[in-house]
């Protein structure tokens, strides 16, 4: 592939991240003002949430084997086009299951088939010496896609309401499949020759790494999605208003940029333990804290210090598995992996807002997001001792 056709391809992942992570933070963005205005339990909204990550968890999975042996450009335009018409819809919505079905089933298909899965396939395709950081460029697209379009759809949802902001985001979904359809078709036994012995997934989970790896992208996502599904409602719990909640998740997405592109570098120089170590390490620090003191200060740091570890495991799933497994069956062990991560952070969403409905507050959920982070460090340490 010429540098530039490779150029392309690398900006096609972005964008496609950039919408689907816009897409995918919009829930925390709308999250309190749907619950008020139906007057639904956060719970009810919350199962939606926790559906949405088991599906895609499974349409990830899926996609990823398929990226083995099919187009990956096919994948992500169809992807596009069904998550488009599930989150759209969600700007119809009027009962709980109407969410479920919506954006716990339909949107997570799609949003499941196009993701940083798919992408980071192509992108060890096409930039397999310097796979960490150009990853971690393609996959900055979702930390660029919560800073840009959370921070716009947050002024739109004030303006205009809340069913706007799905609206808006499938109109994107539709207009990036001009760029996708004239991506080259490359398949994926065609573009796969894997250079050293390569593990099958039933070889790969006889591995002790494997499971370690496993626990690891588990407790990453229980982190993940309980804090971007339930940080805005917590900032406006905690005296912030709407549209500064909304900015704030946004902002997230600005420190996530910071420490993706840094996770990256880093992991093609020192490998990719010691920045998931580090990720996790500032994670015990910010959930101790906010267990503490949940001032209007203390949320905003506590929100934008986790914002900077949000994916910055993300372009270290393929390192791992390159350097663990081999590389072909590349798509099909990061799907596990994130499949892992995207079901847990279901528990997450969902667990968080369980414990809300049942005891008022986030408290025990803080205490047991401290405990998981120092879990999920010690794990990271053991498989730099392999």
């Amino acid at each position: 592939m010429t540098p530039t056709r490779a150029a392309v391809a690398l900006a096609a992942g972005f964008l496609v991240l950039l919408i689907g992570g816009g897409a995918r933070f919009a829930i925390g963005l709308t999250f309190k003002p749907m619950v008020d205005e139906f007057g639904w339990a956060r719970g009810e909204l919350g199962l939606a949430v926790g559906a949405y990550m088991f599906v895609s968890a499974l349409a990830t999975f899926l996609a990823g084997r398929l990226a083995d042996r099919l187009s990956p450009r096919t994948l992500l335009a169809g992807g596009m086009i069904i998550g488009g018409i599930g989150i759209g819809g969600m700007s119809l919505v009027s009962q709980p299951w109407h969410a479920l079905l919506l954006y716990g089933v339909v949107f997570a298909i799609g949003n499941g088939a196009a993701s940083l899965v798919i992408v980071g396939v192509i992108v060890m395709r096409i930039y397999p010496g310097r796979a960490g950081l150009a990853n971690a460029i393609a996959i900055s697209g979702m930390s660029v896609g919560q800073l840009v379009m959370i921070a716009v759809l947050a002024s739109v949802m004030v303006q205009i309401g809340w069913p706007a902001v799905f609206v808006w985001i499938a109109f994107a979904h539709f207009a990036l499949l001009p760029l996708l359809i004239a991506l080259p078709g490359q398949g994926g036994a065609q573009a796969t020759g894997a250079s050293r012995a390569s593990l099958s997934l039933r070889e790969a989970a006889r591995k002790r790494r494997f499971w370690l790896l496993l626990g690891i992208y588990a407790i990453c996502g229980l982190d993940d999605f309980f804090v971007t599904t339930h940080v805005a409602a917590f900032a406006q719990d905690r005296g912030l208003g709407t549209l500064t909640a909304g900015h704030l998740l946004a902002l997230m997405g600005l420190t996530g940029l910071a420490g993706v592109i840094a996770s990256g570098w880093a992991s093609d120089r020192v490998g990719p333990v010691w920045p998931t170590a580090a990720a996790f390490a500032a994670r015990i620090v910010v959930f101790g804290w906010i267990a503490i003191d949940q001032s209007p200060v203390s949320v905003a740091l506590y929100a934008l210090v986790f914002g900077a570890t949000f994916l910055v495991t993300a372009p270290l799933t393929v390192m791992f598995v390159r350097e663990s497994f081999g590389t072909k069956n590349l798509g099909a062990l990061t799907g596990l992996i994130t499949m892992v991560h995207q079901i847990f952070g279901g528990i997450g969403a969902y667990g968080g807002a369980a414990i809300f409905d049942a005891t008022g507050g986030y408290d025990a959920a803080f205490v047991a997001l401290l405990v998981s982070a120092i879990v999920a460090l010690a794990l990271t340490m053991m498989l730099r001792r392999e």
